[in-house]
């Protein structure tokens, strides 16, 4: 498992001077720090609404907002927890408001590949991806969110703590408990051997 590490506080540094530059205006500090958490956060809003389209609608919604408050924001470690809150409750807000209209959904089984990677994808990996998707759609709510911001999302347990606002050492204990289920799941679908994040069993 990952756990913070010393290098952290390097990275915070990094980061400070990459969001202090973007806040004066330097463009390419800002595309920078696109570039670096854009993906991320298309990924996890991907896995947890299954419409590539509304994910990337978020995403820049998100973005958006960050651009706007980045000038306020005083950088402490805490920008990653930050900009997935603000789209996760994007998110939220917007699925929330399509359930009011009682719009039907359709099936997201293939969009939530990534589109370059479908045509390289065997039969038996989509297969593993399918039953990885029904494994997680069966876990409680939390549990499917600590998992797909700790491992779609890319979070560090810190970054964790701070969004949950829990102690990291509570963190890891859920994490470990969710990824349990997760497995137990799999492993009732067929799937053996599961492995994420250096965690997997046999």
């Amino acid at each position: 498992m990952s756990e913070p590490g010393s290098h952290d506080s390097a990275r915070d540094r990094a980061t400070e001077a990459l969001l202090a530059k973007a806040a004066r205006g330097d463009s390419d500090a800002w595309r920078a720090v696109v570039q670096a958490y854009a993906p991320r956060v298309h990924g996890l809003l991907v896995a947890q609404c299954r419409n590539d389209e509304l994910a990337e609608e978020i995403t820049q919604s998100a973005f958006c907002t960050v651009a706007v408050k980045l000038g306020e924001y005083v950088e402490s470690g805490r920008f990653e927890s930050w900009l997935f809150r603000i789209a996760m409750n994007r998110l939220r807000d917007e699925m929330r408001r399509r359930a009011r209209q009682a719009r039907p959904t359709d099936d997201g089984s293939m969009r939530e590949l990534p589109a370059r990677s479908r045509h390289q994808t065997t039969a038996a990996e989509l297969e593993i991806h399918q039953k990885l998707r029904l494994a997680m759609d069966r876990l409680a709510e939390g549990d499917r969110e600590i998992i797909e911001l700790r491992h779609t999302g890319g979070m560090s347990f810190r970054a964790l703590s701070d969004y949950f606002e829990e102690p990291i050492g509570t963190l890891l204990a859920r994490h470990h408990r969710a990824l349990r289920k997760l497995r137990a799941l799999l492993e009732e679908l067929g799937v053996g051997g599961f492995d994420l994040d250096g965690e997997g069993g046999g």
